[in-house]
């Protein structure tokens, strides 16, 4: 990977790192385009079983960068330009990603962290999507993430008005699960990135995970969830990590998976027709988050 990111793969924990702290990890083409990359090679790396992103030094990312020789928001080629660069989304992949958010996240510095499946945040950071600011609109599907994670009024609030937030607030209002020291944010993540690795079966939290976003972008009905989730334990129910599960807990030690994800995935059912049905990520990095 080139330097605007790098990735640190240790005890099945890919460590996915924002790296511009002199320019506060402000977001350029090339970061995205790595950042891409090293979600699909993660997603199909058996020894990944979780995803951190985080930004180097005390900053997330602080927003497009305006030192740039052209600005960010310079009228594009139509054919050049995309509002959702991240291609696939966090929440597109198989694999648990957790946001490490350590520090200011503004613009498309937050609405990267919002695709995420779990989000921590410092304490004492700014947080901004604050695009309508700049005389642009927010990106990253924010227009779809943010009101699912803090509904349609709150949403409304913090995309229109552009206002900035600290971390204690953003945990308020449902953005992030916990606010903790800057300094704690990345360990605290690593922490919860590693009981994910050890003691969750791949196929289970890939098959969840995929479940979770397909029922949130599809809008199934709760019957709907239900027709699915019994059809994903038939898959599961009876396998060597099923067994393997069971015997670990009730001998007291640690699980020792052996499904593979990258080997073994099938698309997720479909609910209606065949054009319902999940691809598998690697295939389909672009299909709309609205199915």
């Amino acid at each position: 990977m080139g330097a605007d990111l790098t990735v640190a793969i240790a005890d099945g924990v890919a460590v996915l790192t924002l790296n511009r702290p002199e320019r506060r990890n402000a977001y350029t083409a090339q970061m995205g385009a790595l950042l891409n990359q090293a979600y699909r090679d993660c997603d199909d790396d058996d020894a990944v079983r979780a995803i951190v992103l985080t930004g180097a030094g005390d900053t997330f990312c602080a927003g497009a960068d305006f030192a740039a020789p052209t600005s960010p928001f310079d009228a594009p080629a139509a054919e050049e330009f995309t509002a959702s660069p991240t291609d696939p989304a966090a929440f597109e992949l198989r694999t648990p990603v957790i946001a490490a958010v350590n520090g200011h996240a503004v613009g498309i510095g937050l609405t990267i962290a919002l695709q995420a499946d779990i989000r921590f945040v410092a304490e004492d950071a700014k947080y901004a999507v604050a695009q309508v600011r700049r005389g642009v609109i927010p990106d990253c599907m924010s227009h779809w993430t943010l009101p699912h994670l803090v509904g349609g009024a709150v949403a409304a609030e913090l995309l229109l008005t552009g206002r900035t937030i600290d971390g204690q607030e953003a945990v308020a209002l449902g953005l992030a699960s916990r606010a903790l020291p800057g300094p704690q944010v990345l360990d605290h993540a690593l922490a919860v990135a590693r009981d994910i690795a050890v003691n969750v079966a791949p196929m289970s939290a890939a098959l969840s995970k995929r479940l979770l976003w397909d029922t949130i972008s599809r809008g199934y009905t709760p019957r709907q969830v239900a027709a699915l989730e019994t059809q994903l334990h038939h898959r599961v129910m009876g396998s060597p990590d099923a067994r393997e599960g069971v015997e670990a807990f009730l001998q007291r030690r640690p699980p020792h998976w052996t499904g593979s994800v990258a080997r073994e995935w099938e698309p997720l059912p479909g609910i209606g027709s065949s054009d319902d049905q999940l691809e598998k990520p690697g295939d389909a990095h672009t299909a709309s988050p609205d199915g």
